[in-house]
């Protein structure tokens, strides 16, 4: 399903229209005519992933769907500095309107798209893919996990249905209510501290084991021990490590929360001309 057509996130892009524009865009109506016509560009400040590009042609479709927006860079490719990514031009008033909604949602996707597709080039060469977590700003999931997808990443759990994460000492028995519980299409997934932990989640029958801030040196010891019985996910600050050695670690999934919780948005601009 393509992302501006989930019935959410146009609630999302309609509310965040009404919270920006409030009860009217008193600037623009009182320096603009009412029939100018605006003539704009989406200039790259620095290289990146483009991301969020369907956004911003949603945001103008729900104001005016007469905007044009003619996009130079196709969603998930990498610009450069100077690149002109796409170009709007129509109503000046609605362009104007539209505009912050757009281009702040534009900015923070491309760069999350950015930051993923950073992380999966630090693990080129090995079987670790890059995913997200849940620690995602409430509203914009369905959004931060696209651009996850845009930079080359893989998506965890969208959300607490979709999946048993099991975070408990006593692991054989959450595991056997789980299993006794659940759609037999749910994975259950375990997180462990130790060996024993380990051990204990393998033999219960866990379809997925997460490493929680173990070291490397454990997270190969344990990768060793599940030999392949279940998928091995690192966890735990991997914004911070070196990723490339977390991946020869053998570890199936590398879960990196900073993606969406602390990601920097990209330096886009959006440069207005009257004609």
């Amino acid at each position: 399903m393509k992302i501006t057509s989930i019935p959410s996130v146009q609630t999302l892009l309609r509310t965040a229209l009404e919270e920006d524009a409030g009860s009217g865009d008193i600037t623009t109506m009182s320096t603009i005519p009412a029939d100018a016509i605006a003539h704009g560009r989406y200039i790259a400040k620095e290289d990146g992933i483009l991301c969020g590009m369907d956004i911003v042609r949603t945001v103008f479709d729900l104001l005016d769907q007469d905007i044009a927006l003619q996009v130079h860079v196709p969603e998930g490719y990498c610009f450069h500095a100077g690149d002109i990514l796409a170009e709007v031009s129509g109503n000046a008033r609605t362009v104007l309107t539209g505009e912050r909604v757009g281009l702040n949602l534009l900015q923070h996707m491309s760069g999350i798209a950015t930051a993923t597709a950073k992380a999966v080039q630090s693990v080129s060469g090995y079987k670790a893919r890059i995913t997200d977590t849940r620690k995602t700003t409430p509203g914009l999931r369905h959004l931060e996990k696209y651009a996850v997808r845009c930079g080359g990443g893989v998506n965890h759990r969208f959300n607490l249905s979709d999946g048993v994460l099991i975070k408990d000492n006593h692991i054989v028995a959450a595991v056997s209510a789980a299993k006794a519980s659940a759609p037999h299409t749910l994975k259950i997934e375990v997180e462990v501290e130790n060996m024993d932990m380990l051990r204990e989640a393998l033999d219960a029958g866990a379809d997925i084991i997460m490493l929680d801030n173990m070291t490397c040196d454990e997270m190969q010891q344990a990768v060793a021990i599940v030999d392949g019985r279940a998928l091995t996910e690192a966890s735990g600050n991997m914004g911070e490590k070196d990723l490339a050695q977390v991946a020869q670690t053998g570890v199936d999934l590398i879960s990196i929360g900073a993606l969406t919780h602390s990601v920097r948005a990209m330096d886009i601009s959006l440069k207005f001309k009257l004609v």
